[in-house]
């Protein structure tokens, strides 16, 4: 079995990865893909995220093989000095760490560059937090659905007369890990080590920018519209269609006058209520309601044969399973096999391509299982009771 990191631009670079769960492990995926040496560092039982869920493959949990594939995991007891002690032996080999914990307890194991920069003082530390490193929130625990509601995008999101909704997927953990990636990088290629602050809290703020900044500058406080429909964009949102729905962005004019020849209202275009893209923001209920009825009238597969050709956006609203099962994604290479003793692990791909270099995906490391080969331990392990 091949135990190193895939070729790519980041060849040559090692980073340790303290994480568990999705943001930290989801960084440090990333980075293996593009060919980093990423050495996951576990406690006796192991990342949380190999006992979530039931579904296995090869004894590979699904969950962890999603955001741990390409990296060596080795069993190091961070609470000992025996412990410390590997750790720093690392260090010195590394460019760079990240972990995701809270602050106290990324200082109680010495995860942070004041703690290892005696090591190697070019070292890059990463820390993945909720609401920062230091301040009143530090040590508050959060989780992807705590950021979700406390950054005022459950607020914003549902049906207006409906609670507020979380999003369908981890937006806020995966948009972390990213940015986590995004600092390392861009700090080992500086060449000086140092500390990166990555907190979950400050990375959807960030997100937020447009609408944060109507607030900020008007006080304009976003209001949930029906179907998901763009705070000034009209029409911008999906529509029920006559056999489900669709997805449709009209960002200016030109496409709206495309919209309204298709449709056969061409009236429309130049209807002074609709014909610019202010116009329609001051009657958006009446066009909305005039479209919406005209797109009931088609399905949805109608609607998009007609529209894409104008160059309009426009998609079905599918579930998970019709989206990875579509020709579109099969032609992206998208869905990738990683291969195991028992046959093939199907997982989503890394969405950044390099033309000089062929992606390679390997399976997610085993429970501890580079630990011989990179500490040139004698013993084994010992396992979780």
């Amino acid at each position: 079995m091949v135990t190193g990191p895939p070729a790519g631009p980041l060849t040559g670079i090692r980073v340790l990865e303290v994480g568990h769960i999705l943001a930290g492990p989801y960084a440090g995926m990333l980075l293996a893909d593009l060919g980093a040496d990423v050495i996951k560092i576990e406690p006796i039982g192991g990342d949380l995220s190999r006992q979530v869920g039931y579904d296995y493959v090869d004894e590979h949990n699904v969950y962890f093989a999603s955001i741990n594939r390409n990296k060596r995991s080795v069993y190091i007891d961070l609470t000992t000095d025996e412990g410390q002690a590997e750790l720093g032996a690392l260090a010195v080999t590394a460019h760079a760490l990240v972990v995701n914990m809270r602050p106290s307890a990324i200082r109680k194991l010495g995860l942070d560059y004041e703690s290892l920069r005696q090591f190697n003082p070019r070292i890059v530390c990463v820390a993945v937090t909720g609401f920062g490193l230091e301040g009143p929130g530090a040590e508050w625990p959060a989780f992807d659905y705590i950021i979700q509601a406390g950054t005022g995008i459950a607020a914003m999101t549902g049906e207006p007369d409906g609670p507020p909704t979380l999003a369908g997927y981890s937006a806020v953990d995966n948009s972390s890990g990213i940015m986590a990636a995004l600092g390392l990088v861009a700090k080992v290629l500086e060449g000086k080590g140092g500390q990166i602050e990555v907190s979950l809290f400050d990375v959807m703020l960030s997100q937020l920018n447009y609408k944060a900044a109507a607030y900020l500058n008007a006080g304009t406080v976003p209001k949930r519209q029906p179907l998901g429909a763009h705070n000034f964009y009209v029409p911008a949102q999906m529509f029920e269609t006559a056999d489900g729905y669709l997805a449709l962005f009209v960002s200016h004019d030109e496409f709206w006058r495309r919209l309204c020849t298709e449709i056969g209202q061409p009236d429309w275009a130049d209807d002074a209520r609709y014909s610019t893209m202010h116009a329609r923001f001051e009657n958006r209920g009446e066009l909305l309601e005039a479209l919406g009825t005209r797109l009931r009238e088609a399905t949805t597969a109608e609607w998009i044969e007609r529209f894409r050709p104008l160059g309009l956006p426009v998609g079905a609203v599918v579930d998970l399973g019709e989206a990875l099962d579509s020709d579109l994604v099969a032609s992206r290479n998208m869905v990738v096999s990683v291969e195991t003793a028992s046959g093939p692990l199907r997982v989503v791909g890394n969405p950044i391509r390099c033309s000089d270099v062929e992606q390679v995906y390997r399976a997610p490391p085993r429970l501890h299982e580079h630990t011989e080969e990179i500490l040139g331990a004698v013993t084994t392990p010992p396992q979780p009771s």
